[in-house]
């Protein structure tokens, strides 16, 4: 079996979940958590991004620091799709969109600056080619 065709194990699986919470935990304590050495723990993430399965380290932001206060997830209809997914990448407000099977064809999480900036992401949209939108108002994260 090749190292690319390998199935992860349960401490691959472990060590995913942490990293998930903590992406720049210390080798040895990532080590600590799962029963390996520093070097060892290390050797399993390299061998996981070497395998594609850890594809990248991100940042995540909290956007009520940054004034956006209001989450809403926001299903809409398209026209155009190069265009729009280009649009949608350029505003910081939009955490994250995807283009989804079925009605609608787009469904994204929106970060605003309260009710006011709702609306003027929703004007926004409809400028990009969204010809219907249906928007819910996020109460509270879970995950």
């Amino acid at each position: 079996m090749t190292v690319e065709n390998e199935a992860i194990d349960g401490l691959d699986h472990k060590i995913l979940t942490i990293l998930k919470q903590d992406a720049r935990i210390p080798w040895q304590m990532l080590g600590e958590r799962v029963g390996l050495s520093a070097n060892a723990a290390a050797d399993r993430v390299r061998r996981l991004l070497r395998r594609g399965i850890v594809t990248r380290f991100t940042t995540v932001v909290d956007q009520r620091k940054l004034g956006r206060s209001l989450s809403a997830i926001i299903d809409a209809r398209i026209t155009t799709t190069p265009k729009f997914d280009e649009a949608l990448r350029r505003r910081n407000d939009v955490v994250w969109a995807a283009h989804v099977t079925g009605v609608p064809d787009v469904k994204m999480l929106v970060a605003c600056e309260g009710t006011e900036g709702l609306d003027e992401f929703l004007q926004w949209l409809q400028k990009q080619g969204a010809t219907d939108t249906r928007t819910d108002v996020v109460l509270r994260h879970i995950v």
